[in-house]
């Protein structure tokens, strides 16, 4: 394996200067780095990360702090995210620890602190642990995915307003039994985006006069917990709803296949509307809001690079594109 010194030799220049001018630490000529660059080449030498942090102060990593990647969001969000850090030449440390646990308060606590980093992106950040507040306090440069954005550059999707916009399409097609599925039944695990999203749906009923048909089913963002608060919602006919809204696709995918295994038929006895555009809505004609995980997770990298080239630079807050897909889930009510 060739070294620096090697790399020197060949090029006839010092250690010192062949390391300025594969570093970019540091005035050397043009022709001085052509030359280098050639003779790193010709050996070729890769650069220790290593040496390489200590000679320019930087570690060429990027961490990443997140949920479980197992639902299709998160995992569409890393993609994006990885696909623009390695086109910069970064790497990433990736942490995905549950919202609310004690490994994710572990992680707050101690490993982020001993770690070094050129930048972070978190994702779902929990206001009520000022996570926000602990990730400032390391220095490195942040950027925030997620509706918590006090202090520092985010990406997120309007949740208040996605719900609303979903609640609105079944009011406009002649609903008033709407009930939501999603969200925690205690509130002090309830995330906030899932929070805002609970949030809208109120609005929306509150502004056309049905506040008080409000009936929310707490479940986790999944399948099969949109499953089973589907199934106990739609149980007994007389008080059965006739429209759902779900907190995103996978609760609301799992309401459609309670429905189905219930004989209740969808749309024509029931809608179902999501928040997301999963992979997997299409094959259920399921409307919902769309929204794209892999582009916020570009422009995220996007916001993290201006950050770190000058940890100056003005805060931004990118609302990310939204809008209501309607398909075969949803219709008036008979």
């Amino acid at each position: 394996m060739s070294r620096i010194s090697d790399v020197a030799a060949r090029a006839g220049v010092s250690k010192a200067t062949a390391s300025r001018a594969l570093s970019g630490n540091g005035y050397v000529s043009e022709e001085t780095r052509e030359k280098v660059e050639r003779a790193a080449h010709e050996l070729a030498y890769v650069a220790h990360s290593s040496a390489t942090s200590l000679a320019t102060g930087r570690t060429r990593t990027v961490g990443v702090i997140m949920p479980p990647v197992d639902r299709w969001f998160f995992a569409e969000l890393l993609s994006g995210i990885q696909d623009s850090l390695f086109a910069l030449d970064y790497d990433l440390s990736l942490y995905g620890v549950p919202e609310g646990s004690q490994t994710r308060e572990n992680l707050f606590a101690s490993v982020i602190a001993r770690r070094r980093f050129d930048g972070i992106i978190a994702v779902g950040i929990q206001p009520q642990a000022h996570e926000l507040e602990r990730l400032q306090r390391t220095g490195s440069p942040l950027v925030g995915v997620g509706p918590y954005d006090e202090g520092s550059s985010s990406i997120s999707i309007d949740d208040t307003a996605a719900a609303r916009i979903a609640t609105e399409h079944l009011i406009e097609l002649g609903h008033s039994s709407i009930a939501f599925i999603g969200g925690s039944a205690d509130s002090a695990e309830l995330s906030l985006g899932d929070s805002r999203r609970i949030d809208g749906y109120l609005a929306a009923l509150g502004t056309a006069g049905l506040a008080d048909q409000a009936r929310i089913t707490g479940a986790a963002p999944s399948m099969p917990d949109g499953y089973a608060a589907a199934v106990s919602l739609l149980g007994d006919r007389r008080t059965r709803p006739t429209a759902i809204v779900a907190v995103c696709d996978e609760a609301a995918i799992g309401a459609i296949i309670a429905a189905r295994r219930l004989g209740i038929a969808v749309p024509t006895e029931l809608s179902v509307v999501g928040i997301d555009d999963h992979q997997h809505a299409e094959l259920f004609a399921l409307t919902t809001i769309h929204q794209s995980p892999r582009d916020q997770g570009h422009e995220a990298v996007r916001l993290l690079s201006r950050r770190m080239a000058d940890p100056d630079a003005p805060i931004e807050h990118v609302s990310a594109a939204s809008a209501l897909v309607v398909r075969g889930s949803t219709a008036i009510p008979r």
